[in-house]
């Protein structure tokens, strides 16, 4: 599992590497074709590991019940961050990576809930979610790469 948290980690990194040097305007910025912007991504990386390792392990997520309600699957931006509610975001996602290898070291992920993602692939166990959420992740590094070309 070492390799997974690693991996994480490192997307996280790479996620932080290609939003650096935007301005506000720019990462609130939905170009022709796409629903959403690079912020409302970046938040919902961190919203959708919070629901694929706590949420159907059973456990409180570590994050706001706001930004879960408004950077979930399913939905758009209705509202911009500002400069410090983005810093929050942003340290959250690379935060957080670390607090879930903790929290996997000491054992609190004892139960899982199945559940069936939109892709139809069936995430049954934590290691399996951590394994789904990589990927989840990869696509939404290359669509903030996407989106930062034409803003």
């Amino acid at each position: 599992m070492k390799t997974q948290f690693d991996i994480l980690k490192k997307s996280r990194e790479l996620t932080l590497k290609a939003i650096k040097g935007l301005s506000l305007e720019q990462l609130h910025t939905i170009p022709d074709g796409f629903k959403n912007h690079i912020a409302w991504n970046v938040a919902h990386l961190v919203v959708t590991q919070q629901l694929l390792h706590y949420k159907l392990s059973g456990l409180d997520c570590l994050v706001p019940d706001e930004l879960i309600e408004n950077y979930r699957k399913g939905t758009f931006p209705t509202t911009n961050f500002t400069e410090e509610e983005f810093e929050e975001v942003k340290e959250l996602l690379i935060g957080l990576p670390d607090t879930l290898e903790e929290d996997f070291n000491e054992g609190i992920f004892e139960n899982y809930t199945t559940y069936s993602t939109s892709t139809g692939f069936v995430l049954d166990s934590f290691e399996t979610a951590i394994h789904f959420n990589n990927y989840h992740e990869g696509i939404h590094l290359g669509v903030i790469m996407a989106i930062r070309k034409l803003v």
